[in-house]
């Protein structure tokens, strides 16, 4: 299996793809748990590694500094240029941490949890989507015909394993969700006619789902949260603090 082409090139790929009839499918259900989600997690500072199609998937957050880290611009949503790999923000700086798919197509998984692991303030929270390997989905990844494209170039890592990484960075999993029982298919109408198994899957054959989700508490053990300290007033980052993050751009 060939790994998903990194860069620019990887991020274009990806937006063009959730924004096909499958891609919308797929990211409709998942903003939806987001929105049961995010509303109940509190904070300064929400961060979102990579963006994916055109819906906005924090539009559930009640913090009020919203941030997008990606290589592209992001529409209306502040963005800062970078990789999840070395997260250009400050230690402890970021109450709530959400990965879309970004560990599917991560370089090194592993150095994506570390930074967010240093980010995340104590007590702070980290949101996973990713793709289930076993599943129709996984299938469809095993015997792709064209290898390299997105998003069956992806890493599709399975939900035991990303459990036993958060549980080796101390975290609590305190909630998550298997969600898509509907076969990989681009059509639409065929797609809408089959969104019973969505019901029927949750029922009979959860880990068979097309992804899932995961919410986790990042635990530090005899240490108190401290916060960031503030400012109020700031001419070409008036949402930021100083110096939570850098390179921060907005485009719209």
């Amino acid at each position: 299996m060939h790994k998903c082409k990194s860069g620019p090139q990887l991020r274009q790929s990806l937006r063009a793809w959730f924004d096909s009839p499958l891609g919308r499918s797929l990211q409709a259900i998942e903003t939806n748990q987001l929105r049961t989600i995010l509303p109940r997690l509190y904070g300064l500072v929400t961060l979102q590694l990579g963006s994916l199609g055109k819906m906005d998937m924090m539009q559930g957050c009640h913090t009020p500094t919203r941030v997008v880290l990606d290589l592209l611009p992001n529409g209306d949503t502040a963005t800062v240029q970078g990789v999840p790999e070395a997260i250009p923000f400050d230690t402890r700086s970021v109450d709530v941490a959400l990965l879309p798919h970004t560990l599917d197509f991560a370089d090194d998984p592993h150095q994506v949890l570390r930074e967010v692991d240093r980010i995340l303030v104590p007590e702070g929270h980290v949101i996973i989507l990713g793709f289930n390997p076993l599943s129709l989905w996984g299938l469809r990844r095993t015997l792709a015909a064209r290898r390299g494209h997105v998003p069956w170039c992806g890493n599709f890592l399975r939900l035991a394993r990303l459990k036993d990484w958060l549980r080796l960075l101390e975290y609590e999993l305190i909630g998550g969700h298997m969600m898509y029982y509907r076969p990989p298919l681009q059509n639409d109408r065929l797609m809408d006619r089959l969104y019973f198994l969505d019901a029927v899957g949750d029922r009979w054959w959860p880990m068979m789902a097309a992804a899932y989700i995961v919410v986790a508490k990042k635990r530090v053990f005899g240490v108190t949260p401290l916060r960031a300290r503030w400012r109020r007033k700031s001419v070409i980052r008036p949402s930021l603090s100083e110096p939570v993050v850098r390179g921060i751009q907005r485009h719209g």
